[in-house]
């Protein structure tokens, strides 16, 4: 198995850190754990220490303030890839993707640059999420998708693995976004570096334990920012070479 690094960042996650980090352990048994910790004042930073104190595949990256999920994660992808890690997996610390699914995610990576694990394509799943925030998500990856002609289905979702080759072609010095468009902002950078990306179905999971992050502002934002990467040129229809994606693995066509 290749040296793998799953990323999990935290802020305010005392609830569900334990149960998260010990699912993923349990999952891919091989990978390390590297939980990037905004300074959350509920000691969640704390207790992801306590685990790294008895697991030596659990690390803990300390941050100084709450700076958005890009920012974390670009900061995490800097410390894995100076470690030698082969591929690095980003994973949401509240339970809404599923540590069981990893393994199926991490086949698809040997013969791809960047999976991602999708909820709207066959195979996909969103549990516990009313109608309003399926009609948002959804509706954002559709704009995102006609906008910047991208082919993937789910360009907003989170869990994703790279490669380290990956992470090293697409210029992460030149990630503008730090929140909610972070993820669109990488999907770009992949096409952009003409990897090979592929998507894999995923039940993804509303959380029972905490608060969600997203809010309406942040929604905003992220689509203005869409907005203006379309009429600017930085969509995947303006890039000098086309985009190389894989096709998922659950059945039907992507997109």
């Amino acid at each position: 198995m290749p040296h793998t690094l799953v990323v999990i960042p935290t802020y305010n996650e005392r609830d569900n850190i334990l149960s998260i980090v010990g699912r993923v352990r349990a999952s891919v048994p091989d990978a390390d754990v590297l939980v990037v910790d905004d300074a959350s004042p509920d000691g969640t930073g704390q207790l992801a220490d306590s685990l790294a104190v008895g697991d030596i595949q659990v690390h803990v990256l300390h941050r100084s303030s709450k700076d958005g999920l890009g920012a974390a994660y670009l900061e995490a992808f800097t410390w894995g890839l100076s470690r030698g890690y082969d591929q690095l997996v980003q994973l949401d610390a509240d339970g809404s993707h599923l540590p069981e699914q990893l393994p199926a995610l991490l086949e698809a990576a040997k013969s791809a640059d960047v999976v991602m694990g999708s909820r709207w394509i066959p195979g996909g799943k969103v549990q516990n999420w009313p109608w309003h925030r399926r009609l948002l998500s959804r509706g954002g990856s559709v704009y995102s998708r006609i906008l910047l002609r991208l082919k993937q289905s789910d360009v907003t979702g989170g869990y994703r693995v790279y490669s380290a080759r990956a992470l090293e072609r697409m210029k992460l010095s030149s990630v503008e976004s730090l929140g909610y468009c972070f993820q669109i902002d990488m999907l770009l950078h992949a096409v952009r570096a003409r990897l090979k990306v592929t998507e894999v179905p995923i039940t993804f999971v509303e959380r029972t334990l905490g608060a969600s992050k997203m809010s309406g502002p942040i929604v905003i934002e992220a689509m203005f920012r869409v907005t203006i990467w379309g009429f600017t040129g930085k969509s995947a229809g303006h890039l000098t070479a086309p985009a190389t994606s894989a096709p998922h693995l659950g059945g039907g066509p992507t997109g």
